[in-house]
This record gives C-alpha cells, sequence and structure tokens, in this order.
C-alpha cells in the first residue's frame, strides 16, 4: 500500500509542542496505512524525535518569507503545504490543523474521491471550505501560492483568511469537493448542547463521527478542564476529550 503523508504547522505561540505530539500520536492510533507524519514549524523544541519537523519552507513570496505581520493571522502560513517542492514529500497529503480532536478512523479520508477535499464550512452558504482537514497531492496546487503573490494585495481583497481564498480559488478550477456530512464536526457547534441546555447536558460526540475541530473557543485543554472561553456557553469538565487527546 502506498505511502501517505499527514501534514501539520505550528507557528508562533499559540500552541505548545504538545499539540504536536498528541495529534502524531492520535493518528498512530487511528490511520492504519503506513504513513509519514510531517510538522512544518518555526519551533521545534519539545516535539517528539520520531515527528519529522522541517522548518515552514520559502516560497518566492516575501510577504510570508519574511513574516510580515499580517501572513501570521487567520492561518495564511497554511498556503505553504502547496509549495512545489515540498522538501522530499510526494503524493497523497492530509492537512490537520493541531486543534483537534480524531475519535475514529481516518484511512477513509485518502480513500474518498477529490481532487482537494475539505470541509464545508458549517455555517456558510457560500461554499467556503474549512481547511482543518484538508486533502490534496503534493505539488497539485502550486498555483494557489503564484496567484496569491502574483496579483498581492489585489488577490486577497475580497477575502478574509486563507480558506476564503483557497476554497474560493480552487473552487473556480471546479477542483473542491467537501467531506460526507458528519465527519468532521465542531466540538462547539455539534458536540456542545445548544442555548440553556448546556447548562443541563454535556458535550457528546456525534454519531459516525471521526474527527472534531475545536475552533475558537474553547481548546481540547479547555473543554477537558470545564473552561469554556464564553460566559454564555457551559461546557463542563468533558472526559471524553481527555480519552482521546492523547
Amino acid at each position: 500500500m502506498q505511502t501517505v503523508n499527514v501534514l501539520c504547522i505550528k507557528w508562533g505561540r499559540k500552541y505548545g509542542p504538545e499539540y504536536v505530539n498528541r495529534l502524531h500520536s492520535m493518528v498512530r492510533r487511528h490511520l492504519k496505512r503506513p504513513f509519514r507524519f510531517i510538522c512544518l514549524s518555526d519551533d521545534g523544541q519539545g516535539v517528539d524525535p520520531d515527528i519529522d519537523v522541517r522548518p515552514i519552507p520559502q516560497v518566492g513570496f516575501d510577504e510570508f518569507d519574511s513574516r510580515k505581520p499580517w501572513s501570521f493571522g487567520h492561518g495564511w502560513l497554511k498556503l505553504t503545504s502547496f509549495a512545489d517542492p515540498l522538501y522530499d514529500l510526494q503524493g497523497p497529503t492530509l492537512f490537520l490543523d493541531l486543534d483537534i480532536v480524531i475519535v475514529d478512523d481516518i484511512d477513509c479520508f485518502f480513500d474518498h474521491p477529490g481532487t482537494f477535499c475539505v470541509i464545508k464550512e458549517w455555517d456558510k452558504q457560500d461554499g467556503t471550505g474549512n481547511t482543518s482537514v484538508y486533502r490534496y497531492t503534493i505539488g497539485a496546487h502550486q498555483d494557489a501560492l503564484e496567484h496569491l503573490k502574483n496579483g498581492y494585495p489585489g488577490s486577497i481583497a475580497d477575502v478574509r483568511n486563507e480558506q476564503e481564498y483557497i476554497t474560493q480559488y480552487l473552487g473556480r478550477q471546479g477542483k473542491v469537493q467537501y467531506w460526507p456530512e458528519g465527519w468532521c464536526v465542531s466540538f462547539k457547534r455539534h458536540c456542545v448542547p445548544r442555548g440553556l441546555m448546556s447548562w443541563l447536558k454535556p458535550p457528546t460526540i456525534p454519531a459516525g463521527a471521526r474527527i472534531i475541530a475545536f475552533h475558537g473557543k474553547p481548546n481540547p485543554p479547555d473543554a477537558i478542564a470545564g473552561v469554556s472561553g464564553k460566559w454564555y456557553r457551559r461546557v463542563p469538565p468533558t472526559a471524553w476529550v481527555a480519552e482521546h487527546w492523547r
């Protein structure tokens, strides 16, 4: 069976090395086929030595390569995953955000057909993808970086973040496909009961979910401790997050 890639990226201080280490551990438990696990990072200190840590690549675009302040926000550095070449990587690649929790088998993410597969953003109707989880082939979308660079700043004038940029750009080429509904869910939207019910019932894992995305607040350690991050949402200590986020 072909060896596949699982890729993540860590920059700045928002997430510590434990996020990388636990993501790697979750992938090992839930991916049966042979894989390489690579972390692109500006600081590999504390990352387990069996994880392949590489510098966030230079892509020939000064705004990224010199780390201009705007490139650190809203996930923009994730676009460096489309560099060609990307070190010695080849073939099918599953990109995973650091703030996810894997709760079931993920081999299906490599079997699902499509050129660029991504989560369909849960609260938008315009086709925007959520890039917490996406699959592509190394080198297939270098043109997205070229378009960004050659048209900057106009190339990002109508988007708020990298996921709007990449799904709109590839969407115009007819290359965007979405994961089946329910594979990837939002902790705060799909696991935590709505409104006052969050005070009466604990968060649960929806049937069929494979990956839980912890975008915004809370993060996995917050959910484990019972800290919601928002005054209007109660999240009691959630043992199943600790069970899986390890």
